[in-house]
């Protein structure tokens, strides 16, 4: 892991994230009502739960550029701290939100899949994206997550912030 990361990482204050193509597959499936249908991968929520269980504070937000009942009820279930939905001016959402918590954009980490996300990844201290991100996206993320969209992105990415900042053994202890 090189070092300009891992100083970075240890900032975070914020873990902040697209959902389509990130927390999901990208996949939708949308019933004849029109609900629509995502699956969403149990590990990132392990991630989320191993945040919180190391007291540190961090806060989650997801910006999505789509509006659906199912993520409204997955980020409350998940206790996610900033829901924004029907959103494709993302780096306005961030600026608001940092603006809210206080906070600066070096003490962010964003994790995003396609273009609509560079502009986030241009303002705040950290940027991560899946491996399966199209190869601009690629190039402006600072880190770039082993796994594909919809398979652990943010299980890895909260990892590498409780590593970073040594809390990753006070949020396993009795697992590992």
């Amino acid at each position: 892991m090189k070092k300009t990361i891992i100083s970075k990482a240890k900032k975070v204050r914020l873990i902040a994230t697209d959902v389509d193509g990130v927390l999901t597959d990208g996949s939708i499936i949308i019933r004849e009502s029109g609900e629509e249908v995502k699956t969403w991968n149990v590990k990132d929520g392990l991630g989320l739960y191993l945040a919180k269980r190391s007291g540190d504070g961090i806060k989650f937000a997801w910006i999505t550029g789509r509006k659906s009942r199912q993520v409204k009820e997955r980020a409350k279930d998940m206790g996610i701290d900033i829901l924004v939905q029907d959103c494709m001016k993302k780096r306005d959402a961030m600026e608001t939100i940092i603006k809210k918590l206080k906070i600066t954009p070096e003490e962010v980490i964003y994790i995003g899949d396609d273009l609509v996300d560079i502009p986030v990844f241009r303002y705040v201290g950290l940027s991560a994206c899946p491996k399966d991100a199209p190869m601009e996206v690629k190039r402006e993320a600072t880190f770039i997550a082993s796994c594909e969209g919809g398979k652990g992105i943010l299980r890895e990415v909260v990892e590498l912030v409780l590593k970073s900042r040594g809390l990753w053994e006070k949020a396993t202890r009795g697992y590992i």
